[in-house]
């Protein structure tokens, strides 16, 4: 549906305003003329539904993968069949948590009338825990974007959480230290009769052996590193029990520096990337730092498909003090709020840094605003920018909604958000590339909610 505003004046004549100059004697106006009231509004004709669809039929709406011994992994299949008599074009899906993961089949994916294919989804408990998941299947069937709910626990076994932990590097005589969480997956009550690491460069606090664990139950201890020289260092955190796996077991690894090591920050600590379409992407940009030493960038990565990373190669070395700024980009696959972790991999301490992002997807507008305005007066005019900002209690800040310079007085913005509100200006720019002001502002235009 779109709005027109026109400049409609009946018994008072057009003014118009001189709101920039240009060089030294040359000076135009721009005037919207949406500061007339709002004329009408025209609905949209839509069209019957096509005698050809394409319909995506999935064999369930849903996978239970039943229990799973963590640390282990088991794999089901889906089967997703065109039942429709047009071909179906299959652009990707995506899974909400690290847990599960989707192993096939490789996207796009185009399915002609009565053809299938199938996904594979593998599920990796860490813990004695009921873990479940959404997965996403986005494709230009009539039913458009599908979700399957996924359930599975982790249970069985006495499950370490790390499962393996790397300190990274340490400076001589100072120490980092780790929590651990020992969970009984057990059906009955687990007891604990040692807690022991055999490198003298590692110890364990915060655990009093014997002790028993309950069904389903957790305890944790502390495992630190204090390297006494330098070098590398590994050993073995052992758990002896009388559970189902009476020894169960951690690796643990760091390496004992004597000269300074670099930090790497990462700014801000949350992204925000705002409301974006769905079907659309927005971008935004941090900052990552060396702090006290050089860093080397080795790794990069989301466990959010719908946020990526980009910007910069790796591995990314920066000497200290020195900065390099990379680029998140948000594609929603469905409407509501979104958030992921960014996790960095470096040579620093600690060898991993992390960003929370955060994005709301939101549908498609329905609407759209048409703007018309009274053409500059001044010579050499070559063109128009139409600028946006959106309104609350008053105008917020602008920003230029047309990709090239509009050589006509008129433009549709087409992306509005339902039950939101803007203002609106323009600028006249010259053949000099000098642009003017704002025109006169249109504020406070309501978009309607449906």
């Amino acid at each position: 549906m779109g709005y027109q505003f026109e400049n409609v004046m009946r018994n008072h004549p057009a003014r118009k305003i001189p709101i920039a100059r240009i060089g030294k004697a040359a000076s135009f106006v721009v005037v919207l003329s949406a500061l007339a009231a709002l004329v009408g509004c025209q609905g949209v004709s839509q069209s019957g539904p096509s005698q050809q669809s394409g319909n995506l039929a999935l064999a369930s709406a849903s996978l239970d993968f039943g229990d799973v011994t963590p640390g282990t992994s088991k794999s089901l299949t889906l089967t997703a069949t065109n039942s429709g008599n047009k071909s179906v074009n299959i652009s990707g899906a995506s899974v909400s948590t690290k847990f599960f993961a989707l192993t096939s089949p490789l996207f796009p994916v185009s399915l002609a009338a009565g053809q299938s294919t199938t996904f594979s989804i593998l599920f990796t408990p860490n813990a004695a825990a009921k873990f479940s998941a959404a997965l996403s299947i986005s494709s230009d069937a009539s039913d458009g974007t599908q979700t399957v709910s996924l359930s599975g626990a982790g249970s069985g076994l006495l499950a370490l959480n790390p499962s393996s932990e790397a300190f990274g590097s340490v400076i001589v005589g100072a120490t980092k230290s780790q929590v651990v969480t020992i969970t009984n997956g057990d059906s009955s009550s687990v007891s604990i009769s040692q807690v022991s690491v055999d490198s003298p460069a590692f110890s364990i606090t915060g655990i009093s052996t014997p002790v028993t664990v309950g069904a389903s139950q957790s305890t944790t201890f502390t495992v630190t590193f204090a390297p006494t020289s330098s070098g590398s260092v590994s050993g073995t955190v052992t758990i002896t029990s009388n559970a189902s796996n009476p020894t169960s077991s951690m690796a643990v690894s760091g390496t004992g520096v004597t000269t300074t090591v670099g930090q790497l920050g990462v700014s801000p600590t949350t992204l925000p990337l705002g409301n974006v379409v769905v079907g659309t992407s927005g971008t935004a940009t941090g900052t990552l730092t060396a702090i006290g030493a050089s860093v080397t960038v080795t790794a990069a990565s989301t466990n959010n498909s719908v946020f990526t990373i980009g910007g910069f190669s790796l591995p990314h070395a920066m000497a200290a003090g020195q900065s390099a700024n990379f680029t998140i980009t948000f594609s929603p696959l469905t409407s509501g709020a979104a958030s992921a972790t960014l996790t960095f991999a470096s040579n620093a301490q600690p060898s991993t840094t992390t960003e929370a992002l955060t994005g709301t997807g939101t549908a498609a507008p329905t609407h759209s605003v048409a703007l018309s305005w009274n053409a500059s007066s001044s010579q050499n005019i070559s063109g128009y920018n139409i600028y946006r900002a959106s309104y609350t209690t008053s105008c917020g800040s602008f920003s230029k909604i047309n990709g090239v310079l509009d050589t006509s007085t008129l433009y549709t913005d087409p992306s509005v958000t339902n039950g939101s509100a803007y203002c609106y200006a323009t600028t006249a720019v010259d053949s000099s590339n000098v642009e003017s002001g704002y025109s006169n502002i249109v504020s406070n235009l309501q978009i309607p909610a449906q």
